[in-house]
């Protein structure tokens, strides 16, 4: 009868207790860089987190009163066999975010600053003037919620690259709500008669908005940080955030007399552009996993089958909007079409079988035009 020793794990945390990988590298690095080479974005981010599964012996340091650990991977029902594999294309760490919103900021001002000097607000058309005074004063409400529901979802992240990602997102979504509410306030200073607690009314009991509004509660609420995001990026950007902002503000502001509104929301179609490259090469990730792929694509595919009738309809309520302007420039049906297939090119990248999601009747889009 033989005897087998098996070595107890390792819990010390004194120098030279643990060999780990790399440490005999002269080049440092702990961790297994996306490419050839580690990137300043890696340096700084990859594994700054602690995992008890790599490097942190001890397991977790702190736990919540009901034993839950500091960072567990319950807190989505999606499955990796590697978390720390994930690395977000535009590859955005804290200082170079903070840079970046800098940039933005002081590009907003000097548009906002420009058209207060030439008292622009003033020749905007009357009619224009209320849409922007109810509807867009209604979406920057849709931006502050979504940027809430971000950053509650970032702190669930197991690792810093997943946080990183949402909660710049968040931060993105927060500064457009700002913007909004700070560019509206400069235009009521030229116009006295603008009503700047319209939006709130509207976001709150007009029918255009109430399905965008039971969208952004539906992602506030949701229990997974991963659905939370999925909702964000997946469904009500490409089919509500993009189809209001591009598809009508940016394309009907010109015939309006204004020149000042496309400028301060332009920055969110880039930030979006961005936001959506960091979300697909996420949740295409979680698809192509060998061990867990197809389970991932079916909770995902069932995300999108609960959201996507929310979001769709979302977008039809918002068609009275294009009817509103006095100078049509734009066509809903144009619009909502180009929404329909962002999202099924989204849903294709990612990886994830989506059931085409049909235009509406012709007539019924020729009716509120």
């Amino acid at each position: 009868m033989s005897v087998e020793l098996v070595e107890a794990p390792q819990k010390s945390a004194a120098a030279g207790a643990k060999t780990f990988p790399g440490s005999d590298s002269r080049s440092y690095n702990y961790y297994e860089p996306k490419g050839r080479k580690a990137t300043h974005y890696e340096d700084v981010t990859v594994d700054v987190q602690p995992d008890p599964e790599r490097y942190l012996l001890q397991d977790w340091i702190m736990s919540f009163s009901d034993g839950t650990p500091t960072y567990t991977k319950e807190w989505t029902s999606i499955k990796s066999s590697d978390w720390h594999k994930y690395r977000a294309p535009d590859q955005e760490w804290e200082r170079t975010h903070y840079q970046r919103q800098s940039t933005i900021c002081g590009m907003v001002k000097n548009v906002v600053d420009n058209a207060r000097r030439a008292r622009a607000p003033t020749r905007f058309d009357k009619m224009w003037v209320k849409i922007l005074q109810d509807h867009v004063g209604a979406y920057k409400h849709a931006e502050y919620g979504l940027g809430t529901a971000l950053m509650h979802a970032q702190r669930y992240g197991y690792t810093q690259m997943i946080n990183n990602a949402i909660l710049t997102n968040s931060s993105y979504k927060l500064r457009l709500a700002q913007d909004l509410t700070l560019y509206l306030g400069e235009v009521a200073l030229d116009l006295p008669e603008f009503d700047l607690d319209a939006g709130k009314r509207n976001w709150l009991e007009n029918p255009i908005w109430q399905k965008a509004r039971e969208l952004v509660e539906s992602a506030r609420g949701a229990g997974d940080f991963l659905e939370q995001y999925f909702i964000v990026n997946v469904l009500f950007e490409p089919l509500v955030g993009e189809l209001f902002r591009s598809g009508f503000v940016m394309q009907v502001s010109a015939a309006q007399n204004d020149y000042s509104s496309p400028a301060v929301i332009s920055a969110a179609e880039a930030d979006y552009e961005r936001n959506l490259a960091n979300t697909v090469e996420m949740f295409a990730l979680l698809v192509r996993d060998l061990e867990h792929g197809e389970d991932n694509r079916q909770i995902i595919h069932g995300w999108f089958d609960k959201y996507s009738p929310i979001a769709t309809q979302a977008a039809m309520d918002l068609q009275p909007i294009w009817s509103l302007p006095r100078v049509k420039s734009a066509q809903f049906a144009d619009a909502y079409s180009s929404a329909l297939n962002r999202l099924q090119a989204i849903a294709a990248e990612i990886g994830i079988f989506s059931t085409q999601v049909k235009m509406p009747e012709g007539n019924a889009v020729e009716a509120a035009e």
